[in-house]
């Protein structure tokens, strides 16, 4: 995985390898050269490492991780006993902490040790440089150049470096406000123009990109044109030597400015941007009366920081509070809160003794001529744009000029952080790699595919996803049936093909709410992806309404879903992956009242010759237990007799893409939602009936009729497992959830609830 020594090992680096002029082109290169370190463009400064060894990460069949390492190749966590890493992840304890991720006092110390060292930051041109905890990523992996928001306004945003150490607590009980070398305070204007703004996502971007950050020496002061041009060129030139590669522009603030003024100026290269709290509100922002301000100051008035930071950011303690009331355990918070407090108030007076007026003002003039540049070449941006916002951004208007944004360019997407501040890429909680996969904004060709360029999710995103959906777990308490090869029914998954390619063929219950169960339960146990074949509304939009946000289906794409086509069906099943389709799909979610467990599925066989094209097995399955958790009281017909409701359903469906055009009004379903009546909670019972085989059978099924015969077989399969359920549901005496929650008083929260008797 990651190399040892992380980006500390830059500054280590600089010191120990003498860098001398190369005579064929008169850049800087290190004597020494092992692995590729560092690149630059337009500074004409190069400091180039080769691996000693190369490592990829890939992934295989069902989500199961691979690490490539001399050709050696391990699967699962253990070589000697592969393990399912998200059993093991769910089974952590809820106050561990992922210890691969490094923390904001990683940030202060490396950025500190990199300036500190010799070259590293008092003085040069700007330049590239690749992290070493960088170095282990998919083959193939699209270039990601970070560019840092803070390279030339460190100084009015340390205001909101005070309220982020605030909301940091435990990172100043470790230590992390040393700031002295020798008794003499260490200038920390270097703050993230060093480039370590993602230090945080370093690991877990490092895996899937190609990793490059700039670096802004502190006494450096080129203007934001030149910066344009170092970045542009940087673009063109690998683009130049892969013009297939997108180019990934990561900015935050000022660097956001930065990335959007490259992608105007290059509207051909394949460019994606992904924006923090973009700079170019600067305008509308409390800083930009601060310039009139400090050009009349009296050189012997110095502003006083400490008031600006005070009056800005709020109290110090309410803060750390904060952090006390959604953090680590309280014992554990309570015996660091009075050494934050004081740490904070300490860190203040350092940055009030440290700031010049001429600093700040240099730094404020920069990003108001980079809002400027920026704004006046948004109509020039044809780059596909992901917009990260912050709602307690204290220094810009971050929420507003997200909503100006989206309009203002072409392909743009945004997602929404309503509690954290502006150092998005500092604070806990914010994982860039997550976010990236949530949007579909991972790609390695000219547009993402659904199938080719996903990437299943890590234990540590899972157990996330499952700790959000707790309540329903408990509440469900679901049963899981499953058939053997030798057709008798047992308790759990193990009748479940572990080899793909598999499709599941099912009911859907009403509103979906089947599928969390069933997909979190199958990976945790049996380490098996269930790739489900979802409606279009999850992924685009033909036009803005009423539909919600598709943030709103971040989780179903982390997990795997893919839009409804013939062409994603035929590339899943080609690489053998467990498929989960719903022939019924919205029509049955939505149904009507007094239609629940009745398949509502099109004539023709739709998945019958395509699974027999690649041999794969159909698994039918039945899910039963909505009726004892709601009932359609106000449904399609009744909404569709009232005007003004019939009206905001024609559009709703006009937002996205139809299923099915041109088949029967039966299958087809506008898009609504029906009203359900709550009911008091019962169980959830799924069956998965014996495998189904295709294989070998694709001349015999090319036929009509015989596909027709096999597709009403899986359709009579499902219809046997939801009346088995409905049958044997009636002998379980748990399947009211106050019989579960006596069971459970007794044996603990956690434990399994038996059911009834096979």
């Amino acid at each position: 995985m990651a190399a040892t020594g992380g980006c500390v090992a830059f500054s280590t680096l600089l010191l120990s390898c003498k860098l001398t002029p190369s005579p064929s082109s008169g850049n800087l290169r290190p004597n020494q050269s092992r692995r590729r370190f560092a690149v630059s463009s337009e500074s004409q400064f190069t400091a180039t490492v080769r691996n000693e060894t190369k490592r990829t990460t890939s992934f295989g069949e069902n989500g199961i991780f691979k690490e490539k390492d001399k050709g050696e190749v391990r699967e699962g966590v253990s070589e000697e006993k592969p393990q399912n890493p998200y059993g093991l992840e769910r089974e952590r304890n809820e106050s561990e902490e992922d210890t691969s991720r490094k923390s904001l006092k990683d940030y202060f110390e490396e950025s500190k040790d990199l300036i500190g060292s010799e070259g590293g930051g008092g003085g040069g041109p700007p330049r590239w440089f690749s992290p070493l905890d960088c170095g282990s990523r998919l083959d193939n992996s699209p270039l990601l150049l970070y560019l840092p928001g803070q390279s030339h306004e460190e100084g009015m945003e340390f205001i909101e470096l005070y309220a982020t150490f605030a909301k940091w607590t435990n990172v100043a009980s470790k230590g992390a406000c040393t700031f002295s070398a020798n008794g003499n305070y260490v200038e920390v204007d270097w703050i993230d123009g060093v480039g370590l703004g993602l230090i945080m996502h370093h690991q877990s971007l490092g895996k899937i990109f190609d990793i490059w950050c700039l670096h802004i020496p502190v006494k450096d002061r080129t203007s934001f044109t030149d910066l344009v041009k170092l970045v542009e060129q940087t673009v063109r030139s690998e683009n130049f030597h892969s013009p297939n590669r997108p180019i990934y522009l990561v900015g935050e603030s000022l660097g956001a400015c930065l990335a959007l003024a490259v992608a105007a100026r290059n509207p051909d290269i394949d460019l994606s941007l992904i924006l923090a709290n973009p700079g170019t509100s600067f305008e509308k922002s409390q800083l930009q009366p601060l310039i009139p301000l400090l050009e009349i100051l009296p050189v012997q008035y110095q502003l006083s920081l400490s008031y600006m930071l005070s009056s800005m950011t709020g109290d110090p303690l309410r803060m750390a509070m904060d952090k006390v009331m959604k953090g680590p355990p309280l014992q554990q918070a309570a015996e660091g809160l009075s050494k934050d407090v004081v740490a904070l108030s300490s860190y203040v007076r350092v940055l009030a003794n440290i700031l010049p007026k001429e600093t700040l003002l240099w730094k404020l003039k920069m990003l108001k001529s980079a809002s400027a540049f920026a704004n006046s070449r948004l109509h020039a941006v044809k780059a596909q744009t992901l917009l990260l916002t912050s709602g307690r951004d204290q220094l810009l208007p971050s929420e507003d000029e997200g909503k100006r944004l989206r309009h203002a360019l072409p392909k743009c997407e945004i997602r929404r952080f309503n509690n954290n501040g502006h150092y998005i890429f500092l604070e806990d909680g914010v994982d860039l790699v997550t976010v990236i996969k949530g949007a579909s904004f991972y790609r390695h060709g000219k547009c993402h595919d659904y199938v080719f360029d996903y990437i299943p999710p890590t234990p540590f995103e899972f157990r996330n996803i499952c700790e959000s959906n707790r309540l329903l777990m408990r509440a469900t308490s679901p049963v899981m049936l499953s058939t053997s090869k030798d057709g008798m029914i047992v308790k759990g998954l193990a009748g479940i093909p572990s080899e793909g390619p598999v499709l599941f063929i099912g009911y859907h219950m009403l509103l979906g709410f089947d599928l969390v169960p069933m997909v979190t339960t199958l990976l945790m146990e049996r380490n098996i992806l269930m790739r489900g074949i979802a409606h279009p509304m999850m992924f685009m939009r033909k036009k803005e309404g009423n539909l919600p946000e598709l943030s709103s289906f971040d989780t179903y794409r982390i997990m795997g879903a893919a839009p409804v086509s013939g062409n994603n069906l035929y590339k899943l099943l080609s690489s053998k992956a467990h498929v989960l389709l719903y022939p019924g799909g919205l029509r049955e979610a939505c149904h009507r009242k007094g239609e629940q467990y009745k398949l509502i599925w099109p004539e023709q066989s739709e998945f019958v010759r395509m699974a027999a094209r690649f041999g794969a097995k159909i698994v039918p399955f039945g899910v039963v237990g909505e009726d004892d958790f709601g009932e359609v009281v106000f449904d399609y017909d009744d909404q569709m007799k009232i005007p003004f409701l019939k009206d905001f359903i024609k559009e709703l469906s006009e937002e996205a893409d139809t299923v099915r055009t041109g088949l029967n009004s039966e299958v087809n379903q506008d898009i609504h939602s029906p009203v359900v009546l709550p009911k008091f909670p019962g169980r959830f019972y799924y069956y998965f009936g014996k495998p189904i085989e295709t294989e070998g059978r694709m001349r015999e099924l090319r036929d009509k009729d015989n596909a027709h015969e096999l597709y009403m077989q899986v359709k009579s399969e499902v219809e046997k497992c939801l009346a088995f359920l409905q049958e044997k549901r009636e002998s379980d005496p748990f399947r009211n959830i106050l019989a579960r929650l006596a069971y459970q008083s007794t044996h603990g929260f956690d434990s399994e609830v038996p059911t009834f008797e096979l």
